[in-house]
């Protein structure tokens, strides 16, 4: 098989199509033929050497989220899958380090890893749901929010703070969002209370019970949160003033099969929204990452066969 390695730490170029024996599933594993896989931040941190744990030695594939098709199963079964079954799922990063990423034609998936892909929801729509949508709904969970709270969500017009717009919506919060430049409708579109533009001071916002800084902006986020509440980031930031009792804390995502499937659901019957920025051949790897890196990007990116 083909797969696009991160052969060196450094820029787009150290993405480099290699060629690989195809991967046989074991025991409890699906061999999956991917579809579509998406490029994230995650994978330009990991490819710079900028992740928790410290970086990983090159070579190693990147990827998390991916969608496809199953084309074997490993001894003594795949689960509930069979040859010819659409799935979706998250390869756990955090665990693999780069043994297994999405950026492949093939993956020996642990059948634990996906969950059946609706009919009528697109490959490349799909992919674009585990790893920002699982991250939202957990942050949401972490925040323990009474009925109708407010909550401020910044990166509105980006994966995790869209997802977590709308499942605060949903959940019966008031959402105040933080919206991309000229991304103001889509934003609202989501259902939330007020939409933020992006160039506004969040300190005359403010202050609020509850903020999730999905850019993360820091400080600047930090401080439109009201003196004991709540404020959970996507990745580490300076920390708040001890004595103003904020809850600071970094959401670290968590794979959740069975939350992972409830969420899938949701996309394919359109309740929750999500979108596809561009495609781009495997091999286009590099590319890819250069879109990302440039921000700006409305919706994911999405590597394809």
């Amino acid at each position: 098989m083909q797969a696009v390695a991160v052969t060196a730490q450094g820029g787009p170029e150290v993405l480099q199509v290699i060629e690989r024996p195809d991967p046989v599933p074991g025991p409890g594993q699906v061999l999956v033929r991917v579809l579509a896989a998406v490029v994230h931040p995650a994978d330009v941190a990991a490819r710079l050497g900028l992740i928790p744990g410290g970086p990983v030695e090159p070579p190693f594939l990147p990827g998390w989220d991916f969608a496809g098709e199953v084309v074997e199963v490993g001894d003594g079964g795949g689960g509930e899958y069979r040859p010819g079954d659409r799935v979706v799922g998250m390869v756990p990063w955090y665990r693999t380090r780069g043994a297994v990423g999405a950026y492949a034609e093939l993956i020996a998936a642990d059948a634990d890893w996906v969950v059946p892909l609706p009919d009528g929801l697109a490959p490349t729509v799909a992919a674009t749901v585990p790893l920002n949508a699982l991250t939202a709904r957990q942050a949401l969970d972490l925040m323990e929010l009474p009925p109708a709270s407010t909550v401020l969500v910044t990166g509105a017009s980006g994966g995790v703070g869209g997802f977590a717009a709308q499942l605060a919506v949903r959940a019966g919060h008031r959402v105040l969002a933080v919206a991309g430049r000229d991304d103001e409708d889509w934003v609202r579109d989501l259902g939330v209370a007020q939409v933020v533009p992006k160039e506004v001071d969040l300190a005359g916002i403010g202050p609020v019970p509850a903020v999730l800084d999905a850019v993360p902006l820091a400080e600047s986020a930090a401080v439109a949160v009201v003196d004991g509440g709540i404020l959970l980031t996507t990745r580490p930031t300076p920390p708040v003033d001890p004595a103003r009792g904020v809850r600071q804390q970094v959401v670290l995502i968590r794979f959740d099969r069975e939350l992972l499937r409830e969420l899938i659901v949701e996309v394919a019957r359109g309740r929750l929204r999500t979108r596809v920025a561009t495609t781009l051949p495997l091999a286009r790897a590099a590319e890819a990452h250069r879109i990302v890196e440039a921000g700006g990007v409305r919706g994911k990116v999405v590597l394809t066969p």
